[in-house]
């Protein structure tokens, strides 16, 4: 699989099924791993979580103008408005942090669901034997990032990083580990390590991003394969900030890998539709991976196609010896439903040449 594909997550269509027999009659045997599309109310990567703070005791949210509702942020989201800011929740007044709890997040009952469908499917023949069932999840910290105030941040992330983590265990028992994969999606800590955005942690925000990622890297079991996607985020598809080079990227990866116990199978990394220029890939050459880690690198863009993605190729393979497969930036729920085939299909022609520029032939 080291030339093949990685879907990162969304893939705006009207099923789980439908998302397995699209991805499945386009890319074939150049998946090793295949997610439900998060689709319906999930598509909005960690906006279904909105209502939950909303309706939660202990939080009050500060309206802003444009987003009075939960309900206004999603459909926001989903119609890839920036016309609005997202609202802050807050632990409410009297509030004790030691004592606050998060239910059902929905990303278990979410993934149960369409195992049913995966299993089913692939029993039938429908999805290749050795494709994996691939959950998707935030890490715990995303959601507080994008809709806490930052003062409350670290008050509540124990309490949401054990509800997130009892998700993770419901998944586990509940799908053979030979069949399953978990990616951790890590977005918004790259908008801090940027100094993007503010943060609690103070100046030493790369140590506390990389503790937190290895520790729920770590709590994956070893016999289910375990992934990260590192992304820059692609609300209106724009980024939280342009990186300057992939040089954060391969630090964060690098670091992760040295403190996460256990085999890591797969990363993905964007690469911005603008950046085929040696500049920008330079860093990977200082990327350590070992032998079971397949890379994988987002560097197909619907908006320049298969020329754009030969031009990025080209240039990730004058900086790395090291193998990869191609997938987009982020995942493809943020577009219309009707372009997905034909993105499918870019896909497997990135992956074509990918294959072609490793063994030599361009």
């Amino acid at each position: 699989m080291s030339a093949g594909v990685h879907l990162v997550g969304s893939v705006p269509l009207e099923s789980t099924e439908a998302v397995f027999r699209a991805a499945t009659t386009a890319l074939g045997d150049l998946i090793g791993r295949l997610p439900d599309g998060e689709t319906g109310d999930r598509t909005g990567w960690v906006g279904f979580q909105l209502p939950l703070l909303q309706n939660h005791p202990d939080f009050v949210m500060a309206p802003r103008p444009g987003a009075e509702s939960a309900d206004d942020v999603e459909k926001a989201i989903r119609a890839e408005s920036e016309d609005y800011e997202v609202p802050v929740f807050r632990l409410r007044d009297g509030a004790d942090p030691a004592r606050l709890t998060f239910g059902d997040l929905g990303y278990a009952r979410a993934a149960l669901d369409s195992w049913k469908v995966f299993s089913a499917m692939q029993d039938a023949g429908e999805i290749g034997a050795g494709v994996r069932f691939q959950v998707c999840l935030p890490t715990p910290l995303a959601p507080l990032l994008l809709f806490v105030d930052e003062r409350d941040h670290l008050r509540a992330e124990p309490a949401y990083r054990a509800a997130m983590l009892r998700e993770l265990d419901a998944i586990c028992a509940a799908v053979p580990h030979e069949r399953l994969a978990v990616q951790w999606d890590v977005a918004p800590e790259l908008a801090l390590i940027e100094r993007a955005w503010p943060s609690v942690f103070g100046e030493d925000v790369e140590r506390e991003v990389v503790d937190r990622v290895a520790a729920v890297g770590a709590a994956v079991p070893d016999d289910v394969q375990l992934g990260f996607h590192f992304c820059y985020g692609d609300l209106g598809h724009q980024h939280f900030v342009e990186p300057a080079d992939m040089r954060i990227l391969v630090d964060l990866c690098t670091a992760v890998r040295r403190g996460v116990p256990r085999r890591i199978d797969w990363v993905h990394m964007p690469v911005p539709r603008s950046r085929d220029d040696d500049a920008y890939f330079a860093p990977l050459r200082d990327l350590e991976l070992d032998g079971a880690t397949e890379l994988f690198l987002g560097l197909v863009h619907a908006t320049d196609g298969l020329d754009g993605a030969a031009r990025r190729i080209a240039a990730a393979r004058r900086a790395t010896t090291t193998e990869f497969g191609v997938g987009t930036e982020c995942g493809l729920g943020r577009r219309a439903p009707e372009s997905v085939p034909a993105l499918l299909d870019l896909h497997r022609a990135a992956a074509g040449l990918a294959a072609e520029a490793r063994a030599g032939r361009r």
